[in-house]
């Protein structure tokens, strides 16, 4: 890793400052990965279900989940930073490296983990719905934007989709409100943290190693707790493998599209594109866990895409230049 501070790749990842930004080819690249991003993450919850087990068939704890794929993927990363010859982060990426880490390397995976024992896959899935609205608004706060009504207009009418299908099918299939769910918004707010400020520094440092660095330096807390934390308990094939995918895909190469997608797209149009997580959530529990998937849950599906399609249209305009990262 180089000792210098560089810039990396930050140049082709700026956006336009002031005025109302287009939907530019580099904006729609931003979706796509973005989509490439979500897509890997709507996996996590399930794998995590497989990892941790249910309350009569535990298999990991959570703390050994959350950490120990943070360790994991922080060795890739080592590798991955020495092979592309990083510089070392500048003094004042550091703060912003620590926010980054603290939402999407704790925060969220130590919440997460820990409910998904007591909550099914389908249930915790609902909830991520607030997530795209959280980061929305933490990106406009960070990034200083002022999207247009028309654009929180979409973005609340998709999160209220998916609030009315909780609401909906807690009628249906027992999907009340749980103790695990404040465990769940508050991996929201955290993810939502992380997110905005890993978009910030994919603006001027090279997209992949914003995670790379994060997880770097949460290693010496991650590393003694996995240790401490290690099942002794013989576990099932199913459970490794929940947590080998959330440890590469979930916690690593799933940041590599999603931060770069926020550094071409924006962070808040590109967050929209979470809105349609928990569904791809559901499609993956189906054959994963054997959960129900109907018409209902498709249909919703359906109309939270279609806000997605019409709000990723609406003008963002940036009040301020993007200059600062803390």
């Amino acid at each position: 890793m180089s000792a210098a501070p560089g810039h990396s790749q930050a140049s082709s990842h700026r956006r336009p400052k002031g005025g109302d930004t287009p939907v530019s080819t580099a904006a729609h690249k931003g979706l796509l990965l973005g989509l490439l991003g979500v897509t890997i993450f709507a996996l996590t919850l399930p794998m995590t279900r497989l990892a941790v087990g249910t309350m009569d068939a535990p298999q990991m704890s959570g703390v050994f989940i959350a950490l120990g794929r943070a360790v994991v993927a922080a060795v890739l990363s080592i590798g991955f930073l020495l092979a592309t010859h990083a510089s070392w982060p500048r003094r004042e990426d550091l703060a912003p490296l620590l926010f980054t880490a603290a939402g999407v390397v704790f925060g969220f995976p130590l919440f997460t983990s820990i409910a998904m024992r007591y909550v099914e896959a389908v249930h915790a899935a609902v909830i991520v719905g607030v997530l795209p609205l959280a980061t929305a608004a933490v990106g406009a706060l960070l990034h200083r934007q002022r999207p247009s009504p028309g654009f929180w207009l979409c973005a609340a009418l998709g999160s209220g989709l998916v609030v009315g299908f909780a609401v909906l099918r807690s009628g249906q299939s027992g999907l009340s409100l749980h103790p695990a769910d404040a465990l769940l918004l508050a991996a929201m707010a955290c993810a939502a943290v992380g997110y905005g400020y890993g978009a910030r520094l994919s603006q001027r440092m090279r997209a992949e190693h914003v995670i790379c660095w994060a997880l770097v330096m949460a290693l010496p807390l991650t590393l003694p707790i996995s240790l401490v934390t290690w099942p002794r308990d013989e576990l099932h094939a199913s459970a490794w493998a929940g947590f080998a995918y959330t440890a590469v895909f979930s916690m690593w190469l799933g940041f590599f599209a999603w931060y770069r997608g926020l550094a071409l797209g924006g962070t808040v149009r590109v967050s929209q594109v979470q809105l349609v997580q928990p569904f791809l959530g559901m499609l993956f529990a189906v054959p994963l866990l054997g959960e129900r998937l109907d018409l209902v849950t498709l249909g919703f599906a359906l109309a939270v895409i279609a806000t997605v399609f019409v709000g990723k249209r609406m003008p963002v305009r940036a009040t301020l230049p993007d200059s600062r990262l803390s």
